[in-house]
């Protein structure tokens, strides 16, 4: 008995298990570099391959989700919170018959191209590159598997299937924009690209909520003006809940599961009642089709708004983000005056790349702790160069 599975295999098996309305490997468009295909991984598995062995990737462990790495170890940072966007993408997507392995490239690659310090460090650099076009994660992610990473010899980036490269750049929520350049306006992003957007804002909103618990930025009395904890209480009997480390993170986990319920049952519907068949039919759709149900949308409005009230704008966080894009604006500015101070082989890149753009993709590729090093290498006086 051959318990082997090759390629072909597992192609024809996506045939029989994933919706009509799913991308199959088989069916992908390719790459822009012909090459060999691997005899056991699909194309969409080899792009998830590719995304984790690069150096963007790693680097992630060390870039700010909310709270800068040296607030404590039990904080969501970058690499951490795609784990989880990945996780819950490949859930919604095996529920839903969608492909789980194009979902999970799209979700580890979403966040490739963001600077440190979150998003205080987006901020800064979209302000000084504004004349130059403005600088977005999205594109930078994007630009970082096309261009950036240098893992083989025969063309730059990672060379991802199109589908892939569709999903990163058309990857979109609230507080992320896309940028369609290259890929067709009029379509959608696909099914697999829209469950890693909504993953990704699942994510935030609930690890977000329990990151400031922790930092008692808020305490549980607080949430008891949110119509969504009433409806997390009265499905738990949380009357009268004492909150500790275990019941916050029970909190957490029922609050996931309410969002990933809803979004699948609420999707499955939406699919069923337009009678979406094809990927093509989907991504023509007016709509965008992995959606809340109405009455959670409106509870998840109320609990964004709490965040963003209660969180993102607390004077901690603001001190830290402003410290944050003090550190992005002076290294830049020390940069652009003295483009000699960047280090030889980012130097290498002026021939082709103008200045500002190569300053950019240096400074938005550091981690925390290495822009933090950088600034006291170039502003502080007994710091050794």
């Amino acid at each position: 008995m051959n318990l082997y599975r090759k390629r072909e295999d597992i192609e024809k098996i996506e045939n029989v298990i994933l919706a009509p309305y799913a991308i199959k490997s088989a069916e992908s468009s390719g790459r822009k570099y012909p090459e060999k295909k691997s005899a056991s991984r699909t194309a969409f598995q080899r792009d998830r391959d590719r995304i984790i062995h690069t150096s963007a990737f790693r680097r992630l462990e060390y870039k700010t989700q909310v709270f800068v790495f040296h607030e404590g170890d039990h904080y969501r940072n970058r690499l951490t919170h795609t784990l989880e966007v990945s996780q819950l993408g490949r859930s919604i997507a095996r529920a839903l018959g969608a492909n789980e392995d194009l979902t999970e490239a799209i979700c580890l690659a979403h966040d490739l191209g963001h600077p440190p310090f979150g998003h205080a460090g987006e901020y800064a650099l979209d302000m000084l590159m504004e004349d130059k076009g403005g600088f977005n994660h999205n594109t930078q992610s994007y630009r970082m598997v096309t261009e950036l990473e240098k893992g083989y010899a025969n063309y730059p980036g990672l060379n991802l299937t199109y589908e892939t490269r569709e999903g990163i750049i058309k990857h979109e929520t609230e507080y992320d924009k896309s940028e369609v350049a290259d890929f067709d306006p009029n379509k959608r992003a696909s099914l697999e690209a829209q469950i890693a957007n909504v993953a990704d804002e699942i994510a935030y909103n609930a690890h977000d909520l329990e990151d400031g618990l922790r930092a008692d930025l808020f305490q549980k009395i607080d949430l008891e003006d949110l119509r969504i904890w009433h409806t997390l209480a009265m499905d738990n009997s949380w009357k009268g809940l004492h909150f500790d480390d275990v019941s916050r993170r029970e909190v957490i986990r029922e609050l996931i599961g309410l969002m990933v319920s809803d979004v699948v049952e609420t999707t499955a519907t939406e699919i069923s009642a337009k009678h979406i068949d094809s990927p093509e039919e989907l991504q023509l759709h007016h709509e965008t089709v992995v959606t809340y149900s109405s009455g959670l949308s409106k509870q998840i409005r109320e609990l964004k708004d709490f965040l963003y009230q209660r969180m993102y704008r607390h004077y901690r966080l603001m001190r830290m983000q402003t410290k944050a894009e003090r550190f992005i604006v002076e290294i830049f500015q020390a940069y652009v005056n003295e483009p000699r101070m960047l280090p030889e082989k980012i130097q290498e890149r002026l021939v082709n790349v103008a200045l500002e753009q190569v300053i950019t993709d240096y400074i938005a590729g550091m981690t925390d702790r290495y822009a933090l090093d950088e600034w006291e290498k170039l502003f502080v006086p007994y710091r050794r160069a």
